[in-house]
């Protein structure tokens, strides 16, 4: 399923760049700064070897007006719309490593965190279409091109999607700064959900008790909480680590 039938919009260098590369003349439109600056005519030269054909050139302030305030670094391009997968497809998967988030309301983590799973370990993210942020053009410019490549998957309630996926064969550790074990002392499998609590009170007594387990990332008790996009990426790294030694 997709998110929508409309185009999606998308800004900055990198994000539309990678838009581009994975969607090619899919991409409607590209938008660039009419001023002549070396990086934006690559950007356009790219954009036209690619096959699309509406490529216009316009005022900073009007591409400003377009991108609503999000940094556009002067090109905008109009994409289709996200594809969602199904939970069925993630509970199917044996070898499904993913990220579920609980209630991530900024954008800028969201989408943080969505570069991470990507670019560290190819990692599904997982979230409720409840109390999150929503699938945004500055959550887009934040993941710095990496949700083209993301498998993203909305759900009605995390806390069902978690016990389906519990119930399925995967391990769900939630990440707590206070957990009793490490991460990198528990011993970890496949399929595997790890759990990300929001921004301000961790996770959620449900989605708690949806965890087979708790784990902490950190050995010191100096900083207690880590911001959301951090602590996912470490945890990835730390899962691969493990299953690397095993």
């Amino acid at each position: 399923m997709s998110s929508g039938e409309r185009q999606r919009l998308v800004v900055g260098l990198q994000p539309v760049r990678e838009a581009i590369r994975v969607h090619r003349d899919a991409v409607t439109q590209v938008l660039v700064d009419e001023r002549p600056m070396p990086r934006l005519e690559a950007i356009a030269r790219y954009a036209h070897d690619q096959g699309i054909r509406d490529i216009q050139r316009l005022a900073a302030r009007e591409l400003d007006r377009i991108s609503g305030g999000v940094q556009n670094q002067g090109v905008i391009a109009f994409a289709p719309p996200l594809r969602l997968v199904d939970l069925d497809e993630l509970v199917s998967d044996p070898n499904l490593l993913a990220i579920a988030l609980d209630e991530i309301q900024d954008p800028q983590n969201f989408g943080a965190v969505v570069r991470s799973a990507v670019a560290i370990a190819g990692a599904a993210i997982i979230w409720g279409e409840h109390a999150s942020a929503p699938l945004s053009t500055a959550m887009f410019r934040t993941s710095a091109g990496a949700i083209e490549q993301a498998r993203l998957c909305r759900v009605r309630s995390l806390r069902d999607a978690l016990r389906r996926l519990g119930e399925a064969g995967a391990q769900v550790i939630g990440l707590d700064a206070r957990a009793p074990s490490a991460l990198h002392r528990i011993e970890v499998q496949s399929p595997l959900v790890l759990v990300v609590g929001s921004e301000h009170s961790g996770l959620s007594r449900g989605i708690r008790a949806c965890c087979h387990s708790l784990a902490r990332l950190l050995s010191s008790g100096t900083l207690d909480s880590l911001n959301a996009s951090v602590a996912a990426g470490i945890a990835l790294h730390t899962v691969l680590v493990s299953r690397d030694n095993s």
